[in-house]
Parts: C-alpha cells; sequence; structure tokens
C-alpha cells in the first residue's frame, strides 16, 4: 500500500514538473511572439525619434498599390494627376458626386492611405509619373507626418513637400503643380493644428505664378470660431461628403485656369 502511495506521489511530482516545463517554454514562447509583434508594430509605425531627414528620404510602402498606379499609368489618358494619402484615396468613395464633377478633366487617383511625404517621395521616384504629363498634378501630403509623429518639425514636413515638388517638377516638367496646404486637423488649439498652419506658411512661397501654384483651402472646413464640423469632418481629420464638395467648390475655379 505504501509502495503503492510512494509510485503516485513520484507520478505527480513528475507530472508537476512537466507542466511547469510546458508553462516556462509557453511564456518564452508567448514572449518571444509580443516581441516580434512590437518590433513589427515599431517597423510599421516607425516608432523611433524622426530626425530631419526622414520627411524628405524616400521610403516604400504600400507596394502593391503602388505597382497598381504604375499599371494605371502605363494605360496613359491622364490630364489630372492626384497625389496624397488617405483624404484623395477617398474621395472617389465617400465624395463620389463631386468626384465625378472631375471627369471631363480626366483624372486619376494615386492617393494612399497612411502615406507621409517620404511614401509618396518613393512612389514617384520609382515610375509614378513615368510615361505620362498631367496637365496638372495636385498635390496634399503632410497630415500623417503631423499627426504620427509628435517630434517631427513642421520645417521637417514642409522641406519633404518642398522635395516632392521638385521632384515632381524633374519627372514631368511639362505638368503644372496645384500644391494645397495641409487641411486643418484636431482641435484648434491642438499641436496638430498648429503645425498645420507653419507648414502651410512656410509652402506658400512655393508657388512661383506659372509651374506651380499653391492654395489653402483650410478656412473653409471651419465654423465662424475655427473648429471642424462634424458633418464636414467626422473625426477631425477626413472629409465626408460635404466636406469633399467644399474641396472641389475650391478647387474648381483653379483648375479651369490651370487646366488649359
Amino acid at each position: 500500500m505504501l509502495a503503492r502511495s510512494g509510485k503516485k506521489r513520484i507520478v505527480a511530482v513528475l507530472a508537476l514538473c512537466l507542466a511547469g516545463v510546458f508553462l516556462l517554454g509557453g511564456v518564452l514562447a508567448v514572449s518571444h511572439c509580443g516581441e516580434k509583434i512590437v518590433a513589427h508594430f515599431k517597423r510599421k509605425f516607425q516608432m523611433k525619434a524622426r530626425t530631419s531627414r526622414d520627411a524628405m528620404t524616400p521610403e516604400a510602402k504600400d507596394v502593391e498599390r503602388h505597382d497598381q498606379f504604375i499599371q494605371r499609368a502605363k494605360q496613359g489618358d491622364i490630364d489630372l494627376l492626384f497625389l496624397g494619402d488617405s483624404i484623395t484615396e477617398w474621395w472617389p468613395r465617400l465624395g463620389e458626386s463631386s468626384w465625378m464633377q472631375l471627369a471631363p478633366y480626366k483624372p486619376a487617383n494615386f492617393g494612399i492611405a497612411g502615406d507621409c511625404t517620404e511614401h509618396v517621395l518613393w512612389r514617384i521616384e520609382h515610375g509614378e509619373l513615368d510615361g505620362i504629363s498631367p496637365k496638372v498634378v495636385t498635390l496634399l501630403i503632410g497630415t500623417n507626418n503631423v499627426g504620427l509623429f509628435a517630434d517631427e518639425k513642421p520645417e521637417w514636413v514642409a522641406h519633404g513637400i518642398e522635395k516632392i515638388v521638385s521632384v515632381i517638377r524633374e519627372r514631368s516638367p511639362r505638368s503644372k503643380v496645384l500644391l494645397l496646404g495641409i487641411f486643418p486637423r484636431g482641435d484648434k488649439d491642438s499641436r496638430e493644428r498648429r503645425a498645420v498652419a507653419e507648414i502651410n506658411r512656410m509652402l506658400a512661397p512655393l508657388d512661383d505664378g506659372a509651374k506651380v501654384r499653391f492654395a489653402d483651402f483650410g478656412a473653409q472646413f471651419l465654423d465662424g470660431s475655427g473648429n471642424i464640423s462634424a458633418d464636414i469632418m467626422p473625426d477631425q481629420l477626413h472629409l465626408s461628403a460635404k466636406g469633399y464638395a467644399i474641396w472641389y467648390r475650391e478647387l474648381a475655379p483653379i483648375l479651369r485656369e490651370m487646366m488649359q
């Protein structure tokens, strides 16, 4: 009887030891997995200190979408090209009626959600303007630099946008560039709103009266107190159908002139 009891205790101890080994292995595995997940998101969202070079150093992102734009460019028949981030990308879907009014200009939308200045630079330098010569290239970029990186200085973003304009002029010298001021975002006293205003002030002098035109529609999205209306930008960043209609309304007279 005692022998049997001893054997049971030994089996129980061994079972506990094995369970402990498996538990420890699981913890280590989860820990390693967690490290990999954190590393992935650090790479994905660039969770590191920004430098003055980052906003103007080309970096790949969403290469599959880029390849789709390359194929679209090969089809040609583009007189008006939009370059930008989600605000540009979502216009045909969230503001379909106002987007359709651009049809006579033969538009193409090369916007990608989440893009910063460095991503648009990479896309242009890797062929999105090759083989086409739009009459006007409209550029709206920079809000993600402001929103994603609290340590991004306004002048760094402005320099990145200035470089994009320069590369567009180099790659498509016959095109005119319509550079848009970054749309307002966030609360009126927020860091993001102040940064956007400062960047736009820096961009205004890029307007040369000939090949590059700067236009800032920001005030059109604000009420009399400087706040963003929820029916224009539900999340204080992305446009509703009403917001896109305002964008089109402000854009239309400029395009009529520039597209001639």
